[in-house]
């Protein structure tokens, strides 16, 4: 299984970052039960873009191969197009990127079903 996690950084001493589509970069995990076995950086040119960058950069990942994405938030288009893809998605999420994906191989962070408030969404 693929685990993509948005980072701060390009490195695995990076943090969640709290913006998917705008991330500087992608840590890519591959994991094989619940061991990590390797990873793969990868930046993320959408984030430079003026607009449409969750749509982008779901792409991005999709391409990847990912099954997993873990991250602070994403907007409802990147929601919907990771989830038509069949992508897992997990948001709210801070801290090291590692850390963050043993959480979830250990069932300590779930997956979520919606878009958080944030980034020019109104709680309702």
């Amino acid at each position: 299984m693929k685990i993509a996690v948005s980072a701060t950084e390009g490195n695995l001493s990076a943090d969640v970052d709290i913006r998917f589509g705008r991330c500087p970069y992608y840590i890519i995990f591959e994991v094989e039960g619940k061991k990590i076995k390797s990873h793969e950086i990868v930046k993320n040119t959408a984030g430079e873009q003026m607009s449409g960058a969750g749509i982008a950069a779901a792409q991005t990942v999709v391409n990847k191969g990912v099954e997993v994405i873990i991250t602070g938030n994403l907007g409802p288009k990147a929601l919907d197009a990771l989830s038509s893809s069949g992508i897992k998605i997990v948001t709210g999420i801070e801290g090291n990127i590692k850390e963050a994906v043993e959480n979830y191989l250990n069932g300590k962070i779930k997956e979520t079903k919606q878009p958080r408030p944030g980034f020019g969404m109104k709680k309702r």
